[in-house]
């Protein structure tokens, strides 16, 4: 922003004034002095020339009425905006509401507590109530129509300040020792609020201001610090609400603080007060302007002794200052977020009603207008065709960069969905979105560092935090010459697409930097340039100025660099050497730039196609210089926009700001340059006269002359409509197609309808693209191509909707023209799948639509619906590939066996070992189970148990692997036994196809001990388990019994953990002599290390020379297990042999259990099936 000094009004009699307050609405400036002054003023302007609207336009006063009723010193004035009125109180406490009738200020209302002085009041932002706090700790709330809503009083508290929330719930109060107090809008106490940083303050500390910005025309980002409190010291705090417990921490450095406003948008902070001179003897009058995240903007110097008050004008342009007896006035340049490209303004503001930017993109040529939502945006940079929006990246979405055909819509709200995201795992903070004169994205970059000044070129993108500075060449879908070509080719084959820069380790901060195709210049606080090259950045040179840069423009053939300093000193450098026009011509040669200065300079603007011209804005007057001479200025506010064949636009962008929907404004300067092309003026001129004089006798249907001036003119296109006039046998026809040439259309249609003429009216529009008259006009008529011509009308205005991305509007219209292909779209597009589907199920057998519609749904994850739509249109191959896409592999192996293909086989393969690669043994598993191949699941589910016991993780989870893979082997049986059964149909009996399934399994499986034995592993665990429970439930006898079992199970379980476990259980029940054998193999393990066999030795001859080694009872354990037909059953709930001819068999694994043990168990303690 920029910011000088403009007006100065004196107050009669030297009065020095106390406060000063500016209506937000009606622009009325309230002052209040000493021996009870009260004056309201009012500047207006008055101009008929659309160029001097705003700041440009001379300002006179149009109110200047003293106000009678004050004795005191008039020490507070506030405005109730929404209600006109003004509030005023003295240092005797007197208060008056004042209200306007019939253009003057008259008395309302008269209040006096006389018992103390009135130190602040505040109207809430609706404008329904006022707090008034006093000295003495009263604290009254009234009503607009002065009715006392509640009153408090605030024993042993003197109060100096009073602010609302905005939402009217909360009321601040400031204490004179510095402290804030919160209380609800009854007046009950709630908090005292944290105040930061005041730890370290000498002596005692009082409150300036309290000022919360009510967020009546948004708020820059959300959750924006919009409460502000001031000490007198200089130090203030900005919160985002009352309770905020990081708030932004500004340091001052004033020694004086008398007032603080934001400005009407939330988005700058005045802070005025006295400043310590250094070396001088009295202090100076400042105000400091701050963002609401505590970067400092500005700083204003004022004359005067003593500042009093600040208060800023409605629409931010102006700010108001009391000082001594003199308001004075200063205009405000703002730092508007704009931009211009192709005859297009893009300019953003924020609106309270949404949280994000509102982005127009304005064509100034066609008057149409594109809006877009964007959060957090930091800033607009325009160049050629193009426009750069930075932001801050929205964490809630996937980052990416995208490619010129994909798009960059993630940028907006509406968009970000319909991306992919490329790398998730790079998390950036700020974004850069290239966008055409539309608002559409064509490309994006996010980057890591803050982009606080970007610039652009045809080809690359720099932006620049403090510290780094970011290149990058950017792509769009846009003709190049051959050279761009190669350069862009050859810079990204190098891979120089896009390169972070980190300066050297420095305090001296970037402040500004500019480009062109060929170098890039960079500002440093200290005065430093540094200038590099482009594409290959290399640094080539560095420059030296006197003060700090903060704007920097090269000229068209980057010979010379523009540099407008902090306090607004525009001065020239040439960076390379260079020669004028005028002395190739042999004419007049161009200045001195070293010696060239201008003050107040807050805008300037090279011409795209000479060197040596150039045009500026010095406060409210526009500069055109030419060899560093300057022409005749123009009054203007506006900010130059284009300069380009002795044609300057320039756009008033504070009438757009303020109305939001203004008519930009281009002001022609090239008539300063006639006198020196006067051949080019006589040449223009004649032309002119010669079309006038064509289009005069086309009025008149004077075809002759018409046609004459055309040929004058050496207008083929007028000769040839002259031409098709005359063949016309109709005047009436004449008149409707010289109406229609002058672009005077609905005359030109009326003429056609009188004539009953529909057809020719509905041409007409139809080449003007008008489809919705098109539409109204088909409606009004009836005819054979009329059904035709309305489905084509439906489609047209369908288009014209989906080109705005206004789907659901679109689908009204394509659904009656039948256009099933863009309806389809527009379905995709609003996410409305069930009307997608409807889509397809109306659709015709191998239509050609079905494949895109049966893609669209695969790119959603809709496996039916995309299977039913490739099935429809005969392509089974594609199914199945949506099926293997979306992980519906049970799908994808009945298609393919339905419709024999035999791809499946492979296919799962392969993806099963991508999985094992990758180390995703379990989801393989569930793959060839979901795909009915349980052998390989089986297989794999093995493989995983058993790398589980040798880890010697938990037997119950290796007992449980064990048990599912055994689980997927019979449902290998199973399978193979369906299969049989199905072929075989019923023709033989059931022990033939059982027979048939087992030799069919023999010749599909290579490992047969897996199918043999499958549930050995279970079994070695389970009755490992078993042992240790029922040793440690004291059943000593029945742990040995089972423990026994274990010795057939020496290959999946390790024989030290079978023989010590055996060993353990015989001791307990003192079979000493299985005990002793138990001993014997353990002593006999080829895996033990010697001290290991040497403490079995021990522990051995210890217990064996207590207890003789043989066993108590006369029964031998190790033959129990053989029956007269062999080996007998194990129960697997007790672990002991079955004797008996009746017992239970589990269903699944086929194993037994005593019936009388089993009743006592709902599942079988083995496979943990059903009992039932």
């Amino acid at each position: 922003m920029f910011i000088y000094l403009s007006k100065k009004i004196a107050i009669p009699n030297n009065t020095v004034l106390k406060c000063v307050s500016w209506n937000k609405d009606q622009g009325f400036i309230a002052c209040g002095g000493e021996d009870g002054l009260l004056k309201v003023l009012k500047l207006e302007t008055y101009t008929d020339d659309a160029k001097l609207k705003g700041l440009a336009a001379p300002s006179n006063l149009s109110m200047n009425q003293t106000l009678e009723g004050h004795s005191g010193a008039v020490q507070v004035v506030t405005w109730n905006e929404q209600y006109q009125k003004l509030t005023t109180s003295d240092q005797n406490g007197l208060i008056i509401v004042w209200m306007l009738y019939k253009g003057s200020w008259y008395e309302e209302m008269i209040n006096n507590r006389n018992k103390s002085v009135v130190r602040s009041m505040s109207w809430n932002a609706d404008g329904l109530k006022i707090c008034i706090v006093y000295e003495d700790g009263a604290v009254i709330v009234g009503s607009v129509d002065g009715n006392r809503i509640w009153g408090k009083e605030l024993k042993g508290t003197q109060l100096a300040h009073v602010a609302w929330s905005p939402d009217s719930k909360i009321l601040l109060f400031g204490m004179a020792n510095g402290e804030v107090h919160i209380y609800d809008n009854q007046g009950n106490f709630i908090m005292k609020m944290t105040m930061s940083g005041l730890a370290n303050a000498a002596g005692s500390l009082s409150i300036s201001g309290i000022h919360w910005y009510p967020g009546t025309e948004g708020y820059l980002e959300p959750d924006c610090p919009c409460l502000a409190v001031c000490f007198t010291n200089g130090h203030c705090q900005v919160m985002r609400h009352e309770s905020d417990d990081s708030p932004v921490i500004i340091e001052t450095g004033m020694w004086h603080v008398a007032s603080i406003q934001w400005n009407h948008c939330g988005s700058v902070l005045a802070i005025a007060g006295s400043l310590r001179n250094s070396g001088a003897e009295k202090d100076v009058n400042v105000v400091q302007f701050y963002t609401p995240f505590g970067e400092h903007l500005r700083t204003l110097k004022v004359p005067g002794k003593q500042m009093t008050a600040v208060s800023w004008e409605g629409g931010g342009l102006r700010i108001g200052l009391a000082v001594d007896s003199y308001i004075y006035f200063a205009n405000i340049r703002p730092d508007y977020k704009w931009g211009y490209c192709c005859n297009t303004v893009v300019y953003a503001y924020t609106r309270p009603d949404r949280l994000e930017y509102s982005v127009v993109f304005w064509d100034t040529k066609n008057n149409e207008k594109f809006v877009k939502y964007v959060k957090s945006l930091m800033s607009i940079t325009t160049c050629g065709d193009f426009c750069i929006l930075a932001t801050k990246a929205d964490d809630t979405h996937p980052q990416e960069d995208t490619d010129t055909e994909a798009g960059s819509a993630m940028a907006f709200n509406e968009l970000s969905n319909q991306n992919t995201s490329k790398d998730r795992s790079k998390r950036r903070k700020y974004a850069l979105v290239l966008c055409n004169s539309i608002g559409t994205p064509q490309d994006s970059k996010y980057i890591d560092i803050d982009p606080l000044f970007v610039t652009m070129t045809k080809t690359h993108v720099i932006a620049a935090s403090k510290e780094a500075f970011y290149v990058w060449q950017y792509r769009v879908a846009k003709k190049l010459t051959a050279l761009e070509i190669n350069q862009v080719a050859k810079t990204r084959k190098e891979g120089r697409e896009s390169s972070l820069f980190h300066m050297t380790a420095t305090r001296d901060q970037i402040c500004c930097i500019t480009a062109s195709d060929r170098m890039l210049i960079v500002g440093r606080e200290s005065g430093i340039l540094q200038r590099y090259s482009l594409p290959n950045i290399t640094l080539l040179q560095k420059y030296s100025l006197t003060s700090r840069p903060y704007q920097l423009s090269l000229n068209c053939n980057s010979s010379r660099l523009a540099i407008i300093d902090i306090t607004g000193v525009l001065t020239f450098l040439d960076v390379e050497t260079r020669a004028s026009s005028g002395d190739a011509e042999g004419g007049s040669t161009t200045g001195d730039p070293s010696k060239f200065e201008r003050k107040d300079v807050w805008d300037m603007k090279w011409a795209n196609d000479n060197p040596d011209l150039f045009s500026m804005m010095e406060k409210t007057r526009m500069y055109v210089f030419r060899n560093l001479d300057p022409e005749e200025p123009i009054q203007t506010s506006g900010f130059i926009c284009h300069f380009e064949d002795l044609e300057i636009k320039s756009v008033l962008l504070d009438e757009i700001m303020r109305l939001k929907d203004y008519q930009c404004n281009f002001c022609e300067v090239s008539d300063l340059w006639y006198l020196t092309v006067e051949n080019s003026v006589s040449c223009i001129c004649a032309c002119t006269s010669r079309r006038l004089l064509a289009e005069a006798a086309l009025q008149k249907l004077d075809l002759k002359m018409a046609e004459q001036a055309f040929v004058r003119c050496r207008d083929y296109q007028g000769i040839e409509f002259v031409k098709r006039l005359s063949n016309l046998q109709s005047e009436a026809m004449k008149q409707a197609e010289v109406a229609a040439y002058f672009s005077r259309f609905e005359e030109a249609e009326r003429m056609y309808l009188d004539m009953d003429r529909r057809d020719l009216a509905i041409g007409l529009r139809i080449k003007l693209g008008d489809w919705f008259r098109v539409l109204q006009l088909l409606k009004t008529g009836s005819g054979d191509a009329d059904d035709a011509l309305l489905e084509q009308a439906y489609n047209a205005i369908g288009d014209y909707f989906a080109d705005r991305q206004k789907w659901l509007n679109a689908v009204q219209y394509y659904l009656q023209g039948r256009n099933q292909e863009r309806l389809a779209e527009c379905y995709y597009m609003l996410e409305d799948y069930d009307g997608l589907e409807r889509l397809a199920n109306s659709l015709p057998e191998n239509h050609k639509l079905l494949p895109d519609i049966g893609q669209m749904f695969v790119t959603v994850g809709m496996c039916e619906q995309a299977v039913s739509a490739f099935l429809k249109c005969n392509q089974p191959k594609a199914a199945v590939d949506a099926c293997v896409h979306l992980n519906q592999w049970n799908k994808a192996v009945e298609l393919a066996k339905d419709h024999s293909m035999k791809e499946i086989g492979p296919l799962l393969s392969k993806y099963a070992s991508h999985l094992l690669e990758k180390n995703k043994t379990l989801e393989a598993v569930e793959l060839y189970r979901k795909a009915h191949h349980f052998l390989d699941a089986a297989k794999l589910m093995f493989k995983i148990a058993e790398e589980e016991a040798k880890k010697r993780t938990r037997p119950l989870r290796v007992k449980k692997l064990y048990v599912l893979a055994a689980l997927l082997v019979e449902n290998f049986h199973t399978q193979i036994k369906s299969s049989q059964q199905s072929k075989i149909k019923g023709k033989k009996s059931e022990a033939t196809s059982a027979l048939a399934g087992l030799l069919e399994e023999d010749e599909s499986s290579s490992d047969s001990r897996i199918l043999d034995d499958a549930w050995r592993g279970a079994e070695a665990y389970h009755f490992f388990l078993l042992a240790q429970r029922q040793l440690y439930e004291g059943k000593v006898d029945a742990a040995m019994r089972t423990a026994l079992h274990l010795r057939d199970y020496e290959d999946i379980i390790p024989a030290v953990e079978i023989y010590s476990l055996l060993a353990i259980c015989s001791s307990a029940n003192c079979a000493f002599g299985t005990c002793s054998r138990a001993f014997i193999k353990l002593e006999s393990l080829e895996t033990l290390t010697p001290d290991q066999r040497q403490l079995y030795e021990d522990l051995a001859l210890e217990i064996f020379t207590k207890h003789s080694p043989r066993d108590t009872r006369q029964s031998q354990r190790d033959s129990l297990t053989d029956g007269p037909e062999g080996k007998l059953p194990t129960c697997i709930v007790t672990g002991r042999v079955i004797s008996e001819y009746q017992f239970w068999m589990c269903s699944v694994c086929k194993h037994c259990a005593v019936e009388q043990e089993i009743t006592q168990h709902n599942f079988c303690p083995l496979c943990h099936s059903s009992v039932g």
